[in-house]
């Protein structure tokens, strides 16, 4: 699991204030606290599995007496009828833990088919597609690990771990060149290990950066496939290329095939349906 624990355990309590607060009345109400039980995790749509590793973690921390048994696995190929798990303990814990862990592993696993879904059609070229910062607030840590289940890569995680010049920096900075020295002025005064990233709008935009070494990465912004292949030959190699702004699962092998590096894709994460998974109490 690439989730970061900490940050997974912080979730799961915010998670947890804003649901049950002072306790799951209907629970508490309706079944003993001693009740022990057995619950199996459903699939009822095809995709790519994503969120196992998260939700048996989610249960640990809940309550560390339930036993998950584990049967499908993060990045499996899935189809309705499957099962998942089975959780075994506390049927309050479970009942707790319920949709928690359904709303997680449904968005991830929406995240990581849609994800599948562009990855295979980029087969055959070096090109990979990246996920963006388009992304549900407090939600990204995971959405981003569904991103990798899907066979998808990661961009930057936030503002702080790249520099990112894009067209409104351009605009503000007063043009390519003025962003392009003020970013590599900050980050040697700084002391910073970050990549410098510069979008351009167009070839003479392109031109400027290939004139200046400050620069790591470059993202064609709306460029066609057909620009791109020549962007990508003016670039020759100097600089990591990517490509952003309208690519469609019907288009993205065109811009694979166009040889650029990465392409993102912020409907990898903004806009998925999410898979249709249950959690059904197993009755002995």
């Amino acid at each position: 699991m690439a989730v970061e624990l900490d940050k997974l355990k912080k979730f799961v309590e915010l998670a947890l204030e804003e649901d049950v607060k002072g306790g799951d009345y209907t629970s508490l109400s309706t079944i003993s606290e001693r009740a022990q039980g057995d619950a199996k995790l459903l699939v009822k749509d095809a995709g790519v599995l994503a969120g196992v590793a998260v939700a048996e973690e989610i249960f640990r921390l809940i309550d560390p007496t339930l036993s998950v048994d584990v049967r499908l696995h993060d990045g499996q190929a899935v189809q309705p009828g499957d099962i998942a798990f089975y959780v075994h303990g506390s049927i309050h814990s479970i009942l707790k833990a319920e949709r928690l862990v359904l709303n997680v592993m449904q968005r991830m696993s929406g995240i990581a088919t849609r994800t599948k879904e562009y990855s295979q059609q980029l087969e055959g070229t070096d090109a990979q597609v990246l996920d963006t910062r388009k992304t549900t607030p407090l939600l990204r840590f995971l959405e981003k690990d569904a991103v990798l289940i899907g066979g998808g890569a990661n961009h930057r995680f936030g503002l702080y771990d790249m520099i990112l010049i894009k067209d409104n920096h351009v605009d503000y900075a007063g043009g390519i060149s003025q962003a392009i020295q003020k970013a590599h002025a900050y980050r040697t005064e700084n002391n910073l290990d970050v990549a410098i990233e510069i979008e351009v709008r167009n070839f003479a935009e392109l031109e400027e950066v290939l004139a200046n070494e400050a620069v790591d990465r470059v993202m064609f912004d709306n460029f066609t496939a057909d620009d791109v292949r020549k962007a990508v030959e003016l670039v020759n190699g100097r600089l990591v290329t990517e490509a952003s702004g309208g690519i469609t699962l019907a288009t993205i092998a065109d811009y694979g095939r166009a040889g650029v590096d990465y392409i993102s894709v912020g409907a990898l994460t903004h806009s998925v349906k999410s898979m249709d998974l249950s959690l059904k109490a197993t009755v002995l």
